[in-house]
């Protein structure tokens, strides 16, 4: 066999290898999809500035008729000792100026969490997917943005997704915002975010959003 024929031969074994991967993968998230929409759970998120924590608020969440994840806050923080009021306000201030940024980043996020079947399958056909084989990493680049990347790590025996790490920008390639979100598996084998970690990288931004206390309601 020639050098080119086995060449062809061992990129055709590999991309085969992708889409097998890639099908197994789409799969899975659309039967856990399913079976996570028969749950409530709480979920907490923090933001922090520069370091320090800044707000943080808990929502009881459930997917509503449509599909989509409905919030209800869960009460209010205890107000602070007087002294450290006006420090509140001043703080409040700081994380509300920041909204428009936030709201920007939260929509672009939007794009890569939850990971979209037909996008990964855009990816793929575009020839921009690649499998590090026997590892279960799938890798995803120009998925949403040109020059971003998504890579989500998957248990091939359990057929369940372990970890996906998003790397992005927002207005620029300098205006980076990362996702890092890792699962855990409910006692029935459904899979869900325990947590993730997003960094606005040029805001000195980080929100962390952390989902507990699953039990079923269908």
């Amino acid at each position: 066999m020639s050098a080119s024929a086995a060449f062809s031969q061992e990129a055709g074994s590999i991309q085969a290898a992708l889409r097998q991967q890639l099908g197994e993968v789409k799969q899975a998230m659309a039967q856990n999809q399913a079976q996570l929409r028969q749950y409530a759970w709480t979920e907490t998120v923090e933001i922090s500035l520069k370091g320090e924590v800044k707000r943080r608020n808990q929502n009881a969440c459930s997917y509503g008729p449509d599909g989509t994840v409905q919030k209800t806050p869960i009460g209010e923080p205890p107000p602070p000792p007087s002294g450290r009021r006006l420090k509140k306000r001043i703080v409040e201030k700081k994380v509300d100026e920041l909204k428009d940024y936030m709201d920007r980043v939260v929509s672009l996020v939007g794009r890569y969490v939850p990971p979209d079947p037909q996008s990964m399958q855009a990816a793929f056909a575009a020839g921009k997917a690649t499998l590090r084989p026997g590892a279960g990493i799938l890798i995803f680049g120009d998925y949403a943005k040109p020059g971003d990347q998504m890579t989500l790590t998957f248990d091939q025996s359990a057929k369940k997704l372990i970890s996906f790490v998003v790397a992005t920008y927002l207005d620029g390639p300098k205006d980076t915002v990362t996702v890092n979100a890792r699962f855990a598996s409910l006692p029935d084998g459904t899979s869900f975010v325990e947590q993730s970690v997003l960094d606005a990288s040029a805001k000195q931004i980080q929100v962390k959003t952390t989902n507990f206390d699953y039990h079923k309601i269908r």
